[in-house]
């Protein structure tokens, strides 16, 4: 193993991560046609309904018993930020705000303080199949941010910028990729403070292409994640699709493309440095936090749940949209 790659690791569900990410999760889901309910126009016997996740036919229904997801569950003290490549997730959240977004969209969404929200994938439509495919990334929150006010934003695909390079192509969903920036992200992340470095970028590469991923400017943690493809090779290393990639940082790295088109993400950052402890959905830095806050949940539901359902849908026919906590609406 040369000294740019520092770790080859399986990709489990779900990934492993560094500092300053704390989870990360690949979905790919080829669902059915969709019925009257948005759920699967198929049998849902013999699946574990309300955790099923064993992939049976090609889909899972995590915790939904009618339409696939994630029904409503609360989160306390970092980011989610949600890609969905192929088809579509439905938020709904403690705070009133809801959203569709699909085919590229990116939502950012900062826990802070607390926050209860619904992340479902109904099933638009009746006459062809559904495919899913949606990445969950956590970033977590220093310290001094972990009781921020909630707070969620969209990054639509229309304003996501894409870098290509001969035959390949860079999404750039956080950071500067050689002087291209992504959309600014949620105003409290560590994200945000462009000294932190913090990146995440889809990276498809056509077959026997070659990349240069540049250096970072300051030392940084730094992840490869290759989930579709055969095989690329690093620095003389074959390795196989389904493997994460932990890279030195401070030095530019070329990767070559096998025989198949790959596809891969990348995600480093400057370490927050900080304790850590998780219980579920929250992440605090000490027990006591953690305590604090299962206490104020229960007590305060956060805002508690204002839509008629645990797993709430928009209408069929309603488009990609974000309606936020004051009321303001976008459409796409």
């Amino acid at each position: 193993m040369s000294k740019t790659i520092k770790s080859i690791f399986p990709l489990g569900f779900p990934w492993q991560t560094e500092d300053p990410f704390l989870f990360s999760v690949y979905h790919l889901d080829h669902y059915p046609k969709g019925n009257d309910q948005m759920g699967p126009e198929a049998s849902l016997e013999g699946r574990n309904l309300g955790n099923d996740f064993i992939v049976k036919d090609g889909w899972r229904m995590y915790h939904g018993q009618t339409i696939p997801g994630f029904p409503y569950h609360p989160h306390r003290g970092f980011e989610t930020i949600t890609i969905v490549n192929k088809g579509f997730c439905d938020h709904s959240d403690s705070l009133g705000a809801a959203g569709r977004f699909g085919q590229g969209d990116v939502q950012w969404m900062t826990a802070g303080r607390g926050v209860q929200h619904s992340e479902m994938f109904p099933l638009l439509y009746k006459d062809q199949e559904n495919p899913l495919e949606l990445f969950q990334i956590w970033l977590n929150l220093p310290s001094t941010s972990k009781f921020v006010d909630p707070h969620f934003k969209m990054l639509w695909h229309e304003d996501i910028p894409i870098v290509r390079e001969n035959q390949v192509r860079i999404k750039v969903i956080a950071g500067d990729y050689r002087g291209t920036a992504a959309p600014t992200p949620a105003p409290d992340s560590w994200a945000a403070d462009p000294k932190n470095e913090v990146a995440i970028w889809n990276i498809h590469m056509d077959a026997h292409s070659a990349f240069t991923l540049p250096k970072a400017l300051t030392e940084v943690s730094r992840n490869l994640y290759f989930y579709e493809g055969a095989e690329l090779t690093i620095q003389d290393e074959k390795i196989k699709a389904n493997h994460g990639i932990g890279l030195a940082s401070r030095e530019d790295v070329t990767i070559q493309a096998g025989d198949t088109t790959v596809h891969f993400i990348i995600l480093q950052g400057k370490p927050i440095d900080e304790p850590v402890v998780q219980h579920g959905p929250f992440v605090m830095n000490t027990q006591e936090e953690i305590s604090a806050t299962i206490q104020d949940y229960q007590l305060t539901q956060f805002g508690g749940w204002p839509w008629p359902y645990a797993d709430n849908v928009h209408d069929r026919e309603q488009g990609r949209f974000a309606k936020y906590p004051d009321g303001s609406l976008e459409t796409k």
